[in-house]
């Protein structure tokens, strides 16, 4: 049996092979033509069981084997499977843009909606987002621009899938061998045992340093050795880039497509790439997105501008006369140690990942009265583990698979995604299941210890999952996040990093293996203190990846081309940091060249002014309050799609959201 098909239970990942990918994608779609044909050439009227039910039932099929190939492809890439993997992908852009183009379903899809007295209000939800979906794929054109138009979401499918590869393959070519062990001064003994390992499993005498991020930023951090920093942060910020590899540059992979999205816009009628995208988010302009970005700006200069004065003064008395973008994470971090007493290094001996997986389930348990079971499931790597939900009635809710260490061949970052989604046809029903993957330092004896930033990562992923997981819609199309606004699906992730900063949270799953204590108050209130370190600093740096964003969405032209030009526009607003001119920041920007952020990076910053202030209803009646959990789950992440993100943040706080909670959590006011 191949594995991509499994229905009746979850994948035997531990035997998925390349073989298995293309059997797979031709069956399901071949299976799914068929249906669509019968369903195109149907006479009666269209309503939900003869017509709606059986298009989501291929909707489902696909998603869920294109789910379990894809993701395949990001945790465990090797040539041959990304081979078949781009021959898939192939197939799977075909069919989405046949299917998107089909003006018979359409127009069903309408005349559905004109007699829809019958149908709830999620129910129409999904048809008006169905028809929406179908005008976006250009379902009104004329039969010669269609054929463009798929041409050009192919070719888009391949550039994305390139850029991803050469981000990968720029990450596992890098190899930073340091021979002399006084060059290692001041970084982590953890961190050089590590790269001990790394060159002794490749016969290299020395030490081997990588720029995956947990390799990368300790040396940026706490190594005294200039020209090591240097070094690697060169290589970091010119990965896939001509300045690292020809054969692995993306300069051609960003400006092919930008050219292909200003195409698209072109053909639907837009004025920019932006107009086009925004279509589906809560902001519906990129001068309303600006604007907002703009405001965030004020906010955060005066107080950036204090934190780039502070490392000044500390570099001057470091005798480093001029700093440089490579000197600030090591100035930061000495900073951080004089004002606070506490080093990230330090704080990470009190998180050991089982207390910090028992601390995170146990807010789970207090405000949505769920247990959260560890069992056993095929797995594609040994450090993978599976967990099941169970609701207080000892019902299954759902169950996800937990993918926490940076490894070779692993795409880098942290991520949730779909492996199945809740859905009920008719006798048929699934709970869902999710991916949550994040590239935090593996164990080298024994016990994984997390950054207080990856406690924070890993709570921000458990959000997405908790959306996913604990959805009760059961329409397909709008369960989970499937239908939510780009920009208001941060929230729940954004909502649950408020507990990294919370007392009563940290004490419970703190703990440190040598003195067998959990974390003293004080040095939890030092963490606090800490807070804020730097936050105006580190605001402009969502902004400017944004305002980047938006720019480049809206002011690309046949006559604008030049992305690095509209990089320094932004950056020239914004920021406060000289950035060297060969920085090729964009050539690995994943989120907006290869993900869904495209014109949608604000998300990041828009969705958290909604999670901060659902959380300070929290922080009003009680952070762990059950009446405010349920409240949440009911409003927030039980809704999916089925309504507007505006509707579901008004029923939860009875107001529309307000940005003041969002600056106090920053401390950008008082």
């Amino acid at each position: 049996m191949n594995p991509f098909l499994v229905r009746n239970k979850l994948p035997e990942f531990s035997v998925v092979k390349t073989s298995h990918v293309m059997p797979a994608i031709n069956k399901v779609i071949n299976d799914n033509n068929k249906v669509i044909s019968q369903i195109e050439s149907m006479s009666e009227l269209p309503n939900w069981i003869n017509f709606i039910t059986p298009l989501e039932i291929c909707n489902e099929k696909l998603d869920r084997v294109w789910s379990y190939i894809n993701h395949i492809n990001a945790v465990k890439s090797s040539s041959s499977y990304r081979k078949v993997y781009n021959q898939a992908l192939e197939k799977v852009t075909e069919y989405s843009s046949n299917l998107g183009q089909s003006k018979i379903l359409y127009k069903k899809y309408k005349k559905l909606l004109q007699n829809s007295s019958n149908l709830s209000s999620s129910q129409k939800k999904l048809i008006k987002n169905e028809i929406t979906s179908f005008e976006l794929s250009g379902v009104a054109l004329p039969e010669k621009q269609k054929l463009k138009f798929k041409k050009i979401q192919n070719n888009l499918s391949k550039l994305s899938s390139s850029f991803d590869e050469n981000i990968l393959d720029s990450i596992n070519t890098f190899e930073l061998i340091i021979s002399d062990k006084n060059s290692l001064k001041g970084i982590p003994n953890n961190v050089i045992n590590s790269a001990l390992i790394k060159a002794k499993a490749k016969k290299i005498n020395g030490w081997l340093f990588t720029i995956d991020f947990p390799s990368y930023l300790p040396i940026m951090q706490y190594a005294e050795n200039r020209k090591l920093r240097k070094n690697i942060y060169t290589a970091y910020n010119t990965k896939a880039s001509s300045l690292m590899s020809k054969d692995l540059d993306n300069t051609d992979n960003i400006r092919n497509i930008l050219k292909l999205k200003y195409q698209l816009s072109k053909l639907l009628g837009y004025s920019s790439i932006s107009s086009m995208l925004l279509k589906t988010k809560m902001a519906k302009s990129s001068k309303e997105v600006s604007s907002f970005l703009s405001k965030l700006t004020k906010k955060a200069k005066k107080s950036a501008l204090s934190d780039i004065n502070d490392i000044n003064v500390i570099a001057k008395e470091l005798n480093i006369s001029k700093v440089k973008p490579w000197d600030i994470p090591y100035l930061s971090e000495k900073l951080k140690k004089r004002r606070f007493s506490i080093t990230d290094e330090e704080i990470k001996e009190y998180f050991p990942i089982n207390n910090v997986l028992h601390g995170l389930f146990n807010i789970c348990k207090r405000i949505y009265s769920l247990n959260i079971i560890e069992t056993n499931a095929s797995i594609w790597h040994e450090d993978v583990r599976f967990f099941e939900i169970y609701n207080e009635e000892k019902k299954l809710v759902g169950s996800f698979y937990l993918d926490l260490y940076a490894r070779k061949n692993k795409r880098g970052g942290a991520w949730m995604d779909e492996a199945i989604s809740k859905y009920r046809f008719m006798q048929e029903e699934e709970n869902p299941v999710a991916y949550l993957t994040c590239n935090f330092t593996p164990p080298s004896k024994g016990n994984a210890y997390l950054t207080h930033d990856e406690v924070i990562t890993l709570f921000h992923e458990f959000g997405h999952g908790l959306h996913h997981l604990l959805t009760e819609v059961t329409e397909y199309s709008i369960s989970g996040i499937k239908g939510v606004e780009w920009d208001a699906v941060e929230l729940p992730s954004q909502f649950m990093e408020n507990y990294c900063w919370e007392w009563s949270v940290i004490k419970d799953m703190s703990y440190n293996d040598k003195t067998k204590t959990n974390m003293p108050k004080q040095i939890f209130n030092k963490l606090l203190e800490s807070k804020n370190f730097q936050s105006g600093m580190q605001t402009l740096r969502q902004v400017e990846f944004a305002l980047f964003d938006i720019k480049l969405h809206s002011e690309y032209s046949s006559q604008n081309r030049n992305f690095m030009k509209i990089l320094d526009s932004a950056r020239a607003q914004v920021s406060v940091i000289k950035t060297p001119t060969w920085n090729r920041f964009p050539h690995s920007f994943s989120h907006i060249f290869s993900g869904g952020y495209s014109s949608a990076y604000y998300s990041y910053k828009w969705a958290e002014v909604l999670s901060a202030d659902a959380y300070s209803l929290f922080e009003e009646i009680g952070i762990l309050s059950k009446k405010a959990g349920t409240k949440f789950k009911k409003e927030i992440l039980s809704k999916g799609g089925s309504r507007s993100a505006m509707e579901s943040f008004i029923a939860f706080r009875g107001r529309k959201p307000e940005i003041q909670a969002l600056l106090a959590h920053h401390g950008l006011i008082s």
